[in-house]
């Protein structure tokens, strides 16, 4: 086991921080849980599984310098869909502000891959806006960027089609997209974690697999066990819901993801890296059977 690291994680009680959170208690690491909402259900999960609860908010300097003064490193991640894109480049960089003035040994950023490529998406452009800062503050840094969480699949807005026997999205049924499991998003972090010194001011963009649509969609018919056809969503409707969105799928189709996911796997193969067909053989289905209203 390598050194045993104290790290401050934000956005602990969501999906990605979550997994962070999960990875690196089970590696022994000690882990101190930074949330707006120290009483929800995702909260006292995390406590059970032996992490500390810190209550702060990324917009408030002192609840994070507070919570990060007593760790050695920091997994920083910002939220757009909930703050807006505007607001997290804002909490971010006051956090990282934060991390600074903590005297933190290693500041961890997640951004998403190829943001730092001038895509016009408000939503990877406000993550660079907070990478840039980041890489300008003089501390020990790495950027973690990760490309689409396979997760999608089974979000509030895919799940409904799911159930129906459709896998929607507004990308053409042919392109390929790259895509990352949320639990190697965690396990690379806590490589980043235990690597340390030799990850210090370095980017990287990571994904565990590559297919279109259409494959996703053959890929869930066996791992569900029934039907799943993939349906085109229209960018025009896509833009109605989310013009950030509709900039995004526009981005898939015209350039997309590049992440090198053998390089990725060849430097980190303590990483499991996922393929689609792993992560749906994996994931508890029986989600599908439950109503809309409990889902």
């Amino acid at each position: 086991m390598t050194t045993r690291r104290s790290v401050l994680v934000t956005g602990a009680t969501g999906q990605q921080g979550g997994a962070v959170a999960r990875a690196l208690l089970s590696r022994g690491h000690l882990v101190k849980a930074l949330t707006r909402k120290p009483d929800s259900d995702a909260a006292w999960r995390l406590a059970s599984a032996g992490a500390d609860i810190a209550t702060g908010d990324l917009g408030d300097e002192t609840s994070v310098r507070k919570a990060a003064s007593s760790v050695d490193t920091m997994f920083l991640m910002g939220n757009s869909y909930e703050a807006g894109t505007e607001e997290e480049t804002r909490q971010g960089i006051i956090a990282a502000d934060a991390a600074k003035a903590a005297g933190v040994g290693h500041l961890i950023y997640s951004s998403v891959a190829d943001a730092d490529k001038k895509t016009g998406i408000p939503h990877f452009e406000s993550k660079y806006l907070v990478e840039e800062h980041v890489v300008g503050l003089g501390i020990p840094y790495t950027i973690s960027a990760p490309a689409a969480f396979m997760e999608n699949v089974v979000a509030p807005w895919s799940i409904g089609g799911l159930r129906q026997g459709e896998h929607a999205f507004a990308m053409p049924p042919r392109r390929a997209l790259q895509l990352v499991a949320l639990a190697d998003i965690g396990a690379f972090a806590a490589s980043l974690v235990e690597r340390r010194e030799q990850v210090f001011g370095k980017r990287f963009d990571i994904a565990g697999d590559e297919l279109s649509g259409e494959e996703q969609a053959q890929t869930l018919s066996r791992a569900i066990g029934r039907p799943i056809n993939y349906q085109e969503i229209p960018i025009a409707a896509a833009r109605q819901q989310s013009e950030d969105a509709a900039l995004m799928f526009e981005w898939f189709d015209r350039v997309g993801y590049d992440v090198d996911i053998a390089a990725l796997q060849r430097d980190f193969p303590e990483v499991r890296w996922h393929s689609f067909a792993d992560w749906a053989r994996e994931f508890d289905w029986s989600v599908l059977e439950r109503t809309s209203s409990a889902g």
